[in-house]
């Protein structure tokens, strides 16, 4: 495994601007025109890649009134069946060819998650560049294995893994052949509740992996993403809508563009902000030295005056000595007379009275 993925010519990974995925999920609400709308939505928001869901209600569950097959209190869903749920919100896989050209068309990436072996063999006649495994799937290793095996770079989401399931995908998809692949933190409640995100697993797990470590986002605002680029991801995936009023499945915990936008633009700041470890004055801050405390003669001295507590203090600016010589300097006389206001230096201080 690499520190780094590359996409589309595009590293992702530590010392890299963060890769920030726009994912559509259900917000397409079954119209196609939408669905194309998001798309250009997403690059205006200053993304660098849509992501896309694969499947059918069929690949993904069976039509059956038992009672585990509905879904119960405590989700958005709650009194759907799963097979209700995903015969609303998939995507006909008809668009996505048609989406991808209008994404490559407009320089943005474009790639899916997969559900089952026969939406890989699909995504791959599309020749997405990418493929992203939801949290749901990453214990579905014979998925892991498929999608591995196309060689092409993966970003793994770990909702409800523990640390144990998440290696176990990793073997699973380093042994059949994949190179590069990124792991997605992730609270897999939707929405997300911020104090359960605990983000400080992101570091843990780049340290611990040493692959490229991101987060998958369902909190309501932008706080959470931005709060995580601070830590190091460097991958942020954010579900978008047109608007929330539109409805469906995702809305709810779905940004709007203009929240897309300032969630771009808030990272890109945050990156920037993170620089290096650094100490002194950077560039910009050299003007600012003068402002500094300095030693200074605050009232009018004769020559042969003792330097005192009360005509000589550390004030702003700069241009007097450093205040590590207060305590020398009490007690010393003036070598001249030294008018109120004066910046104290050696030359004004009487050598032989020097301790």
């Amino acid at each position: 495994m690499s520190e780094y993925i590359e996409i589309q010519g595009r590293k992702i990974g530590p010392s890299h601007p963060t890769y920030i995925i726009a994912e559509m999920s259900a917000n397409h609400g079954g119209e196609f025109d939408r669905a194309l709308e998001i798309v250009r939505e997403a690059h205006s928001a200053g993304v660098d890649a849509i992501k896309l869901q694969t499947y059918t209600a069929d690949t993904l569950t069976i039509r059956s009134s038992q009672e585990c097959f509905q879904i119960g209190k405590g989700t958005l869903w709650e009194g759907k069946s799963l097979y209700d749920l995903y015969s609303e919100a998939f995507m006909p896989w008809d668009w996505q060819p048609r989406l991808k050209a209008e994404a490559d068309r407009l320089g943005l990436h474009l790639f899916s998650s997969p559900f089952d072996p026969t939406a890989v063999d699909f995504l791959e006649a599309m020749n997405v560049p990418a493929y992203k495994i939801a949290s749901f799937e990453i214990v579905d290793l014979p998925l892991v294995r498929k999608v591995a095996s196309t060689g092409k770079p993966m970003i793994m989401s770990s909702g409800m893994a523990t640390l144990e399931e998440i290696k176990e995908a990793l073997k699973t998809a380093c042994q059949a052949g994949a190179k590069h692949v990124a792991v997605l933190k992730c609270n897999s409640a939707y929405p997300a509740p911020p104090e359960e995100m605990n983000l400080k697993t992101i570091p843990y797990l780049a340290k611990e992996l040493g692959i490229p470590i991101g987060l998958s986002d369902h909190t309501l605002g932008i706080a959470v993403p931005v709060a995580a680029v601070s830590l190091g991801a460097c991958i942020i995936e954010k579900h978008f809508t047109l608007s929330r009023k539109m409805g469906g499945p995702d809305s709810a915990f779905s940004a709007e563009p203009q929240e897309l936008k300032a969630m771009v633009e808030s990272i890109r700041v945050a990156e920037k902000s993170l620089g290096k470890v650094s100490f002194g004055p950077g560039s910009r801050e050299a003007h600012s030295r003068v402002f500094r405390r300095s030693l200074f003669v605050v009232q009018d001295m004769k020559k042969g005056d003792a330097f005192t507590k009360e005509n000589v203090r550390s004030i702003r600016p700069a241009h007097g000595l450093h205040t590590r010589h207060f305590e020398e300097i009490l007690g010393c006389h003036a070598s001249r007379d030294i008018p109120k206001g004066t910046p104290l230096e050696w030359a004004l201080v009487d050598k032989s009275t020097v301790r």
